[in-house]
């Protein structure tokens, strides 16, 4: 063997060698090509699955936004409705208020009248105990002075000013005044 041969046999060694480490690097970049490509997939289907939950959630938030809409809607035709309803309650107010104005006007009437009947009777039997009390005690002109004075008053129609009585030897009656009567106004 000679240099030439030697040189080429040292060169053929060293190109084994180069071919042999090329192969290994190859299979080194052919499986973090593998690995790239199964991380680059996992990552796709979660992006995917990311994109459907988040394409599901927009979903169900236009669903809760049309029913938002909807119920927005219905509420502004109930605030509608409230402030028609509104509108004929106080058109009924007065109504209200003028039936009840008319079904208390007998009722009070009736009232006023049962209440002068009233004193008419106690003022009549005040003045019969008056006049039967002086009759009693005085004789003669002075009793039958007193008899007309107290027909008069009996007959008399009723005013404010008070009545002259003549003494009586009971304790007076409780009258109840026309204010009381008519519920507090005068």
């Amino acid at each position: 063997m000679n240099a030439g041969q030697l040189a080429a046999l040292i060169a053929a060694g060293f190109f084994a060698v180069l071919a042999c480490v090329g192969v290994y690097a190859l299979l080194r970049l052919a499986r973090l090509m593998s690995a790239v490509t199964g991380m680059v997939t996992q990552y796709r289907d979660r992006a995917d699955h990311l994109i459907e939950q988040a394409q599901a959630a927009v979903d169900r938030t236009n669903e809760q936004l049309v029913r938002t809409d909807a119920i927005t809607a219905s509420m502004d035709q109930v605030t509608a409705n409230m402030a028609d309803l509104s509108g004929h309650v106080s058109a009924l107010a007065g109504l209200a208020r003028g039936l009840s104005a008319a079904a208390t006007a007998p009722l009070t009437g009736a009232s006023a009248f049962v209440f002068g009947l009233r004193r008419a009777v106690v003022v009549r039997r005040s003045l019969q105990a008056a006049v039967l009390a002086g009759g009693a005690e005085a004789g003669g002109a002075e009793t039958g002075m007193r008899a007309a004075s107290s027909r008069a008053a009996i007959t008399a129609p009723m005013t404010r000013a008070p009545v002259t009585r003549a003494p009586v030897t009971r304790a007076p009656v409780a009258r109840p005044t026309v204010a009381r009567a008519a519920g507090g106004r005068r």
